[in-house]
């Protein structure tokens, strides 16, 4: 009888160890998520916005990569090629916690895919991604809900950025950023038609008032067919920042170097996480918007690879948004071939 009493016991605690560990909280501090590559492939890493305790989440031998909080802090969404290894194979979201345990599939049904890019709405009911079609070379939006049996393709584009108020999704389209209205679809360039394309990786304040991204401010040199890209003109790519109505463009990046890229506002909109390749290995800097500092990160990687990206979280700009506990133990709906 007491081995029997023993062992309910130990079922119990770790029937209850498992019932918390898929409702990990959300961190207590400010906690930025990255991918890096350093030992070999793709993982989910979290660090502190100075750079220090860098903390593999994922550890899986497959490619993790793009990981974003959700708003309350108490998931994280990524993409994986987890169920095709190949290099162009399948790509789509999983769920997981702060702590990367209770990994999902978002997506019930198993089809050929590549879903990259994801955004959460601000109430944590939906999100948007870009699907690429590497046949077509096609960049499809969509957007997706929680418990519904279809996903909706949005828009031609690429980059989605949801926006704290949930009115817009800041997004690429053609090579410029775009504020596309989510009930009107009417879309409206953040700068003036006169300026250059390669504009790319929109991020918002918590306030919704700024955006960061990338962009390429200079003219494309005249090519010939087949002739590739100079590197010196790709290098040029920066990072900028722009007040929601389009004023006040700011540089926030020096062009000497190589280019930066995938940009990343802080919640307070004081600093801007970006990525650069440094001896051969991209590593992530952030810069402070006011003083033009910049600090670097991250420091270790392999060569031709590193770390690239980041998602801030902070819990004094946490939106608030009522928990939704089903998500942690669901997966959205079968989604139908269209």
């Amino acid at each position: 009888m007491r081995f029997i009493s023993t062992f309910r016991i130990l079922t119990l605690v770790l029937l209850y160890a498992n019932i918390f560990s898929v409702f990990a909280k959300a961190p207590t501090t400010p906690k930025i998520l990255f991918t890096s590559a350093r030992d070999g492939n793709y993982e989910v890493y979290l660090m502190n916005p100075d750079g220090t305790e860098q903390v593999n989440l994922t550890q899986h031998p497959a490619n993790d990569l793009q990981a974003v909080w959700s708003p309350t802090g108490e998931q994280i969404l990524f993409v994986s090629n987890r169920r095709d290894l190949r290099p162009r194979g399948t790509r789509d979201l999983y769920l997981m916690a702060p702590d990367g345990s209770n990994v999902r599939s978002v997506f019930k049904r198993k089809i050929e895919t590549w879903r990259v890019s994801p955004t959460w709405s601000p109430d944590g009911k939906q999100i948007a991604y870009t699907n690429v079609n590497w046949d077509a070379r096609e960049f499809l939006i969509y957007i997706a809900t929680f418990g519904e049996q279809e996903e909706e393709l949005f828009m031609n584009g690429s980059d989605p950025a949801w926006s704290p108020d949930g009115t817009e999704i800041a997004c690429s389209v053609g090579g410029r950023v775009t504020l596309v209205n989510i009930h009107t679809r009417k879309q409206e360039r953040l700068l003036p038609k006169k300026a250059m394309f390669w504009q790319n990786h929109p991020s918002w304040s918590a306030t919704g008032d700024k955006l960061a991204f990338a962009w390429n401010n200079n003219p494309l040199p005249r090519l010939l067919p087949g002739e590739p890209v100079p590197i010196a003109w790709a290098n040029k790519q920066t990072i900028y920042i722009v007040n929601r109505d389009g004023t006040e463009l700011q540089q926030l990046v020096d062009e000497a170097g190589p280019n930066a890229w995938s940009s990343e506002l802080s919640p307070d909109g004081a600093e801007v996480l970006y990525t650069q390749e440094i001896k051969e290995r991209s590593q992530i800097f952030k810069v402070d918007v006011n003083s033009r500092i910049w600090t670097q990160l991250t420091h270790i990687g392999m060569p031709r690879f590193g770390n690239f990206g980041g998602d801030w979280f902070d819990p004094a700009y946490a939106l608030p948004v009522s928990p939704q506990p089903q998500l942690l133990t669901t997966t959205w709906g079968e989604v139908k071939r269209k």
